[in-house]
């Protein structure tokens, strides 16, 4: 019989289901989450797996209130098929051009380096805080979409409280699902306004793109969803904060990367990039249904269970990466990266199945960040609580990084 699992998994968090299949000497186990039967699976053949559409839908699989507060109804996240394949099509477009990339990057390192050099006459800053801000204002504007500077403060926390709310309940939901709301109902405003021709922006921009787009069904989207989808590019973009909060964290607790890292080449800053995401929590599993009895890895799946693919326990296999608790970002230097190895952001082709189409997006900035991290000429502030809970999710040190300026 297996025994519900809902209440382990809010009280360990991260460490959960790497736990359970610990227990059981298993790359794939049973349990039970909310009374639905599920399975935990981990490794490149079970990443393979979960992607596979004749394996696991997305359709009615994320529960609501992560659709609620994270996600947005109606998000690509949610479709399966020719529906998935046309609107992701619509995401390739606009997140994985390398020059749209570049471009983002280079605003986004703009941005900082203006920002730096105000936060260099303050007494001290918040790191987390004010990375989000910086990106947030970057790649709204980048989107195409116009937000003043005196707005993006207010934009980066509401976008920040999306991701902070989706897996907790309490203040932090609630605030998340506000948050969503206000959002949406700004971006499908000027989404209608585009459409009517009373606001022109780039042709080929992301704002553009959305509105213009066609579903499966050759309808335009309902500014609703199109409103989602806009913040399904600039909301996890913004989320790349917390990797820049967890990059000051290894810059505290191993300082002799700082030189490194300030030095370092396009080599070594995307390395530093990869491994800050394998190491530190971000996500910790990701799921959909089975459509149909199945097995895998001697484990029997149940019609209609839930199918969770372990990504921090994979991202720590010792299988997979030598040393796995060890923070070492040499380790991406000669070595290639199997489309399932690494799954922060999920696994497979990002052009066509459910891996996140932004995650470029994330290595570049990081890369381009990061190093200015590095250079800045402030100090971690002593004291400070840069204790990183696996009970948390999404777990981020406890004081968001304080840094004081020499």
């Amino acid at each position: 019989m297996r025994l519900e699992n809902s209440l382990a998994l809010l009280t360990k968090g991260y460490a959960w289901l790497p736990d359970l299949r610990r227990a059981r000497g298993r790359h794939a186990v049973g349990t039970r989450l909310g009374g639905l039967p599920a399975v935990g699976i981990e490794g490149p053949e079970a990443a393979r797996f979960l992607y596979d559409e004749d394996h696991v839908h997305r359709a009615h699989a994320i529960p609501e209130p992560v659709q609620g507060t994270l996600f947005g109804k109606g998000a690509v996240h949610t479709l399966d098929g020719e529906a998935h394949r046309v609107r992701k099509a619509m995401f390739v477009r606009v997140l994985m051009e390398p020059a749209a990339i570049d471009a983002l990057a280079e605003r986004a390192g703009a941005a900082w380096d203006d920002a730096a050099r105000e936060w260099s006459g303050r007494p001290e800053f918040v790191l987390f805080d004010e990375s989000a801000r910086v990106i947030a204002g970057a790649v709204t504007r980048w989107a195409g979409i116009t937000v003043a500077d005196d707005e993006v403060p207010a934009l980066a926390r509401d976008l920040l409280a999306m991701v902070d709310g989706f897996a907790t309940g309490g203040p932090r939901h609630w605030r998340a699902r506000r948050a969503r709301g206000r959002r949406e109902e700004w971006l499908a405003g000027i989404v209608q306004r585009v459409r009517s021709g009373e606001l022109v922006v780039p042709a080929g921009s992301v704002l553009q793109v959305v509105a213009a787009h066609r579903d499966a069904d050759g309808g335009l989207l309902d500014p609703r969803v199109a409103a989602v989808e806009l913040l399904n590019v600039i909301r996890p973009t913004t989320a790349v904060a917390w990797f820049l909060a967890f990059s000051g964290h290894a810059l505290a607790t191993w300082p002799d990367y700082r030189g490194k890292l300030a030095a370092a080449d396009a080599s070594f800053a995307e390395a530093w990039a990869h491994e800050v995401r394998r190491f530190y929590p971000f996500a910790p599993f990701i799921g959909g249904r089975a459509p149909q009895r199945l097995e895998f890895a001697g484990q029997t799946i149940p019609k209609n269970a839930m199918v969770l693919l372990d990504l921090y326990g994979q991202n720590h296999d010792p299988d997979l990466w030598e040393e796995p608790y060890a923070f070492r970002p040499e380790r991406f230097l000669d070595r290639g990266i199997g489309e399932f190895d690494l799954v922060p952001q999920g696994g497979g082709d990002p052009r066509t199945n459910h891996r996140c189409p932004g995650e470029q997006i994330t290595v570049a900035l990081l890369a381009a960040l990061a190093p200015r991290l590095a250079r800045l000429q402030a100090d971690f502030a002593p004291g400070q609580d840069l204790t990183i809970s696996l009970h948390r999710i999404p777990a981020l040190p406890a004081s968001r990084v304080v840094m004081q300026p020499r």
